[in-house]
């Protein structure tokens, strides 16, 4: 549809409508269904079926036959011909489930990244769905933040390389195609940084480390194309980003260019009452409508305010149409006027949901993305003998992670069922469907889901993955006491032994439930359970060599069992395909080459702990120096560093070389081991001294590269004056004459370096 038609449209509109198209509610709404799980204040809002019947979009529903008529009955009853938006959180898959994007970021592979999205795209444009709203381009620094999982990590760098290849992935050239969405980016704001790592918290930064590390990633998400964008729960500057005007007019579309919808994030719109920036609904709206909130998320705040603030003269008919048309043309980029279904398909889904294509993609990612943290020898599997299989995760489908729309776990092949595939009647199992369950530290009870909507998908098994005790409100008691008290039910780790006996090796399948990632699932201890630290040291102390394998939705704190595992490899929730992929690198199918995009802490009191930090003024250079920036208890320096990962085979990187106009650098890679693998060389820099502190050092680039045995190969990369630059005091961006360090390696600890002075 033309523009001017576009704007014929708007111009046509009552009020009423224009309030309900910036108005996003959930389809049962529609049809006059009150959904049990409704939360908070949006009982109280009471619509018309005139309202209803003109709201703009929903949320949280897919299936092409059913937002097909959903579709058909919404432009039955409506006034102008507008269509609906229909929009979800897919956010790692949708019936082919990937693995979570903290994964996806440690393949240091945009491309296979890219392509996996589009292939989340076909199914989720098959089955009608218009917008995802992911990727999730928040920077992460605090793994007690259950959301780190949809995040890639503590790097702006790479963190901005995943958004845009998931965006790319999703829309192509073009989401009004067939076979692509709308990518919605998410949390706009520094979400990513909650006070305490608690969800839904304050975050306070300054500007310049706002503008350094956290905006990078959307802005990339934004040039990619992005055709919408969420805002964040928190505040930026102490203004909740749902209505902060800085943020969303300054930085967001008159800074950055973008043209596409802003929506709130779920009743965030109404939480700025609770914020304390607006004492009632009406306050709420005109600081919305100010900023450029376009569509506000399961709240009525706009329905029930915008006459009134209209006709007080606190706000204006051309901020409002201006919104209005934004969301138009969303419908418009998307063909939406020309056919409302746009590719919604029954039988199209059914080929495509689950396929064989995108589950054999979704196992080349999942290997990818899985980091060899510990290997003393035991790795890949070799022997002929009996092989121990222990541990939650061994016989269940729950390894998905939060967020994973319609993933069927009931379908999904399990390690064991895979490792048998291999080794038959040599592989013995013990305490697994009821390790935790039965052998637990105190009464387990499964958490209830919280009063939120969409529904989180949760695992029917989920009470088997944990032992954590939930406690009646006023009853505390500390980690240690937990960890201390003594089972009264039979002791599974002796059985587990007995079966074990023949075996000399075990693999032990470990980790957190898939219910204590993601959204609303901040914890302060990161530690492995009890009886699965419990387990893995039994094992060890009988003599047995052990791998552990790790499910998590964040880095975990596995210091204290460490020692006691012979290899350990990082699976995170690796999605459908996660268990053949396990299989294919234990053993040996596949050569691990994932590389750790998020630093693992040696204890959960050392968070956050990350590579790209600022110096002190009094940095650790004499041990023996008690006054420094150190811990009595623990080393400055992370468990495991961002950029870390083993691999079946050695390489080595040396002889950095920086060209004499200082435009290249380049280092000698190696494989120095007997077999094929791939590594990931990574270039970063440090800005020596500038008006400003900088970081100690920064990724700027990376280069996957795969090498056969004893083969070596000149890894070059191109230094440029945007690598350069920071912004400066005045927020401009820049980079200021002097020396700079150049650093080529293998992870962010252990790098080449050279010292070198640029000038203009």
């Amino acid at each position: 549809m033309e523009k001017n038609k576009l704007l014929e449209l708007v111009s046509e509109m009552s009020l009423e409508e224009k309030a309900m198209q910036m108005t996003q509610l959930v389809p049962d709404m529609l049809y006059h269904l009150a959904p049990a799980n409704l939360t908070g204040p949006l009982r109280q809002w009471h619509f018309t079926h005139g309202q209803l019947r003109c709201a703009g979009s929903v949320l949280g529903k897919s299936g092409a036959a059913y937002l097909k008529k959903l579709q058909d009955d919404y432009l039955k009853d409506a006034r102008l011909p507008i269509p609906l938006l229909f929009m979800a959180d897919v956010i790692h898959g949708y019936e082919t489930i990937l693995p979570i994007p903290l994964a996806q970021s440690c393949t240091f592979d945009p491309e296979l990244v890219e392509e996996n999205a589009a292939a989340v795209a076909r199914e989720a444009a098959a089955a009608g769905l218009h917008v995802t709203f992911s990727p999730m381009a928040d920077l992460v620094r605090d793994p007690r933040w259950g959301r780190v999982m949809e995040a890639c990590g503590e790097d702006p760098w790479l963190n901005g390389q995943m958004a845009a290849a998931t965006v790319r992935g999703y829309q192509g050239n073009d989401p009004g195609k067939k076979g692509k969405i709308a990518a919605c980016v998410k949390h706009f704001a520094a979400y990513g940084q909650p006070e305490g790592g608690r969800d839904y918290n304050t975050v306070d930064m300054s500007r310049g480390v706002l503008r350094d590390f956290y905006l990078p990633a959307y802005r990339e998400a934004v040039r990619a194309g992005a055709a919408m964008v969420m805002t964040s729960f928190n505040t930026v500057e102490r203004v909740p980003a749902t209505c902060n005007r800085w943020l969303l007019d300054g930085i967001l579309r008159k800074e950055w260019g973008f043209q596409g919808v802003v929506i709130s994030d779920y009743t965030a719109a109404e939480e700025l009452m609770n914020h304390s920036v607006a004492a009632d609904v009406p306050e709420a709206g005109e600081k919305c409508i100010h900023a450029g909130l376009d569509i506000e998320m399961m709240s009525g705040i706009y329905a029930a305010s915008l006459a009134e603030l209209l006709e007080q003269g606190r706000i204006s008919e051309q901020e409002i149409d201006m919104c209005v048309m934004r969301i138009l043309e969303l419908k418009n980029r998307l063909g939406l006027f020309e056919n409302p279904w746009k590719d919604a398909d029954e039988e199209l889904e059914k080929r495509l949901c689950g396929c064989k294509e995108h589950l054999e993609l979704a196992r080349k990612l999942a290997r990818e993305s899985m980091v060899l943290l510990k290997n003393d020898n035991v790795l890949p599997l070799s022997t002929d003998t009996p092989i121990g299989l222990a541990g939650p995760f061994s016989n269940t489908g729950g390894i998905f992670g939060e967020w994973s729309y319609l993933g069927n776990r009931e379908k999904t092949r399990t390690l064991q069922e895979a490792l048998t595939e291999e080794y038959g009647t040599r592989l013995v199992t013990a305490m697994t469907d009821t390790f935790c369950r039965e052998n637990s530290d105190s009464a387990l009870e499964t958490p209830p889901e919280p009063e939120e909507f969409p529904e989180k998908s949760k695992p029917a098994d989920a009470e088997a993955l944990s032992d954590r005790k939930i406690l009646p409100c006023g009853e505390s008691h500390s980690v240690e006491e937990t960890r201390l008290r003594k089972p009264d039910v039979p002791d599974f780790v002796e059985e587990a032994l007995n079966r074990f006996r023949h075996c000399g090796l075990c693999i032990v399948a470990a980790g957190e439930p898939e219910w204590e990632t993601g959204e609303a699932a901040s914890k302060t201890d990161l530690r492995l359970s009890p009886n699965q630290e419990k387990l893995i040291r039994a094992l060890h102390n009988a003599g047995k060599k052990v791998v552990l394998l790790l499910f998590s939705g964040r880095p975990l704190d596995i210091a204290p069992i460490l020692d006691a595992a012979d290899a350990v490899l990082q699976v995170w929730f690796p999605g459908s395909a996660g268990a053949d992929a396990v299989t294919d690198i234990l053993t040996g199918k596949y050569n691990p080459s994932g590389r750790l995009s998020m630093s693992f802490p040696r204890n959960t009191g050392q968070i956050p702990v990350y590579y790209n930090c600022y110096n002190t003024g009094r940095p650790v250079l004499d041990p023996e120096n008690r006054f420094t920036s150190h811990y009595l208890d623990c080393p400055n320096s992370p468990l495991f560093p961002f950029g870390y990962g083993l691999s079946y085979t050695t390489f080595s990187c040396r002889n950095l070389k920086v060209s004499e106009d200082h435009s290249t650098a380049s280092v000698l890679v190696e494989n120095t081991g007997n077999r094929s693998g791939e590594t990931v060389v990574q270039l970063y820099l440090r800005d020596v001294s500038a008006s400003v502190v900088r970081p100690l050092k920064e990724l700027k680039g990376f280069r996957r590269i795969a090498l056969e045995a004893g083969d070596a190969v000149e890894v070059s990369f191109r230094i440029t004056a945007d690598m350069l630059s920071f912004y400066n005091e005045a927020e401009q961006w820049d980079w200021e004459p002097g020396e700079f360090d150049i650093m080529i390696g293998l992870d962010s600890e252990h790098v080449e370096c050279q010292r070198v002075w640029f000038q203009p």
